[in-house]
């Protein structure tokens, strides 16, 4: 895995990783990769890094509690992203819907985290 430091893609204050619990962390991997083509390094049983377009993380074995931080990813073509997230198994919570600036989508992964994801 090439690390976010090695591609300097370092921005000052920029969100730099994201750690996520995971009660099983391969179903993470699998939901992740099919429905964001994100890819994993694992190191040993209980801990695996993401590497995504442009924000790295890992998924370690734990139980998830909802917080109060909504992580929202963008796409370029919202429709085809919110097929992609529903096939690979997550619960959509809101459907696409228009906010001032674009549009967007939420929806629940595997573990109970909610997430959303925006476009223009």
């Amino acid at each position: 895995m090439t690390s976010i430091f090695a591609q300097g893609r370092l921005q000052h204050e920029q969100v730099q990783y994201l750690e996520f619990l995971s009660r099983d962390i391969n179903t993470a991997k699998s939901f992740y990769s099919t429905a964001f083509n994100w890819k994993f390094t694992d190191y040993g049983p209980d801990y695996t890094a993401f590497e995504g377009a442009y924000v790295d993380g890992g998924f370690t074995t734990g139980e998830p509690a909802k917080g109060t931080i909504l992580v929202v990813l963008y796409s370029a073509n919202l429709a085809e992203t919110r097929e992609k997230v529903g096939a690979a198994g997550a619960t959509i919570t809101r459907e696409i819907f228009e906010f001032p600036g674009g549009r967007r989508f939420q929806f629940i992964d595997p573990d109970g985290y909610e997430l959303a994801v925006w476009s223009e």
